[in-house]
């Protein structure tokens, strides 16, 4: 299932193929049409990248507009340069 915009989102937790478990698989990081959960690429980055990743995986499905996982995942990405610039 290809889930375009956070109206598809909505519509699919409607539907007997949504099996919500908010503490081991949350509908925000499983819904992706690759099938792909978002802890399984994450767990491979630090801590900054895995972080920002998973703000951007999200974005728009757990709140009503992206702008708050975006604000987040730019967070993570900035003490990600700046630790690099410090590690020269």
């Amino acid at each position: 299932m290809k889930l375009r915009d956070a109206q598809d989102y909505l519509d699919f937790l409607d539907t007997k193929e949504s099996k919500h478990d908010p503490v081991n698989h949350p509908e925000w990081y499983t819904c992706h049409p690759s099938g792909i959960e978002c802890i399984d690429v994450v767990e491979h980055m630090g801590f900054n990248l895995g972080n920002a990743v998973k703000y951007i995986w999200r974005a728009g499905l757990k709140h009503e507009t992206p702008i708050e996982d975006l604000k987040k995942a730019r967070f993570y990405i900035n003490r990600e340069i700046t630790k690099a610039e410090k590690s020269g």
